[in-house]
This record gives C-alpha cells, structure tokens and sequence, in this order.
C-alpha cells in the first residue's frame, strides 16, 4: 500500500526537510549577516518641541526582538530633505538599554560620526547589542530648527560582523512648532 510511504515520507520532510543549518541562520553563504527578524523602530520623541529651544535630546527607541539572530553594531539615522538641516553635538550623544521614562544599562558608543551636510549621524555600539533588547539612542541639537513643522528622519540598522546587510526601519518623525506667535495668552 502506497499511502504509509507517502505519509511517513511528509512526517520526514516536515520534521528534517525545513530545517536550516544553524551556522547559515542571519548568515549568506559568502558570510555576508543579517537580521532573520528586523528589529522594530519603536518612537521617536524629543524632550521639547519648540523652534530654536536649546537642551532637547530626541530619543530613538528600537527593538532587536530575539528572533533577529544577530547583534545590532550600528546605527544610522539620517535626516529628511526638511526647512533646515539640524546639526547635533555628536559628543553628547547616548545610549542605553531601555526606553527614556526607564533607563536601564548605558551602553558605549566605540564611534559616532556626521556627514557634511549634517543630514546622516552614524553611531557604532562599542559591543554589539544583543537580539531581544530594546534600547534608546539620545541625540541633542545644537538648538531646535529655526521654522516650525514635520521634520523626518530615516532609521537603519545595521548588524554587527565585518560584512552586514543593513535594513532600514522606517521614517520617525519629529514636530516642533513656533510658540512666539501664539497669541492665546493675549485677553483683549
């Protein structure tokens, strides 16, 4: 009877078919890592929203979820053609383990460089972060822009190894809005 081989051979297949060598999971054959799940963009936000206000840092918080199978060694966050370009103080940047309202374990940034036109920050992890966490990278502006509106920054993640395939995220965006003009405090 033709039927038991049939299943048995479905039985094989379903439990050693589909399996991937472990050594190849968030991996190329020509080594190349990647992450088998994206880490997840999860928000953005800045401690004021007010045009030309000094002292704001915007966090950028993400997600590696476990399943990711490989370390997060860098970011890259690069802004938007917006009204104006946002210089940063790449010195005071920081990372941590954990979201702004609970911050965990601080982590070192091994190098965080800007382009030119100020426009893409890169941020190197000095250890790779591990799948399953989620961390915040604090960024602060010289001050907020001079204009008011929607200003949008593109997120990429980039896995650690000698040779990554970088995913990007997804666009956050931050608002900030021009209060000198609000005349709702005025009683005539």
């Amino acid at each position: 009877m033709r039927v038991p081989s049939i299943v048995s051979s479905l039985v094989w297949l379903s439990t050693f078919g589909t399996t991937i060598p472990a050594a190849w999971a968030g991996e190329y054959p020509d080594g190349t890592v990647f992450f088998e799940v994206p880490p997840r963009l999860e928000n953005v936000k800045t401690t004021f929203n007010e045009t030309r206000m000094r002292g704001a840092t915007y966090y950028f918080t993400l997600t590696l979820p476990p399943q990711a199978e490989e370390a997060l060694g860098k970011l890259i966050i690069k802004q938007r053609e917006d009204i104006e370009d946002i210089p940063l103080q790449l010195e005071e940047t920081t990372a941590f383990v954990g979201r702004p309202n609970n911050k965990q374990k601080r982590l070192s940034l091994a190098n965080i460089s800007q382009s030119g036109n100020n426009r893409e920050i890169n941020v190197v992890f000095e250890t790779p972060v591990e799948a399953g966490t989620t961390i915040t990278l604090g960024l602060k502006p010289r001050k907020n822009p001079k204009y008011e509106g929607v200003y949008l920054f593109g997120v990429t993640a980039v896995p650690a190894g000698e040779t990554a395939k970088s995913l990007y995220l997804g666009v956050a965006r931050l608002q900030f809005y021009d209060r000198r003009d609000d005349d709702s405090h005025d009683f005539l």
